[in-house]
């Protein structure tokens, strides 16, 4: 399966929709996405909707919490939008959820 990412604003918040499988074939693009998104939108919370992807391997991981720590050296950060209950175990379970806000829903 491929991955998808779509910036978008919704209202004036910039979200960057992903979808697929996020492994070892598919991180290049999403950490390009990411960081197109980032210093796009410098210094701005983006939103990282999760709801549509199915697989999130640990690579896909490191290139979330790459993309926090980029956006944070200027003054933004990223947040992740999802309520897929595997994806929200894996991120209690890893920690994520104690690195990047993680919330249900894309409005603000």
């Amino acid at each position: 399966m491929d991955l998808t990412c779509r910036l978008q604003l919704v209202g004036d918040a910039p979200v960057l929709a992903v979808a697929g499988v996020i492994d070892l074939a598919t991180v290049p693009l999403l950490r390009d996405e990411l960081l197109r998104s980032v210093h796009r939108h410098r210094g701005q919370i983006v939103v990282v909707d999760l709801d549509g992807v199915s697989v999130l391997d640990d690579t896909g991981l490191g290139i979330l919490l790459g993309a926090a720590a980029t956006a944070r050296r200027d003054g933004g950060d990223i947040q992740i939008a999802c309520s897929t209950p595997g994806l929200l175990d894996r991120f209690a379970l890893t920690g994520l959820d104690r690195a990047i806000t993680v919330r249900p829903r894309i409005t603000r």
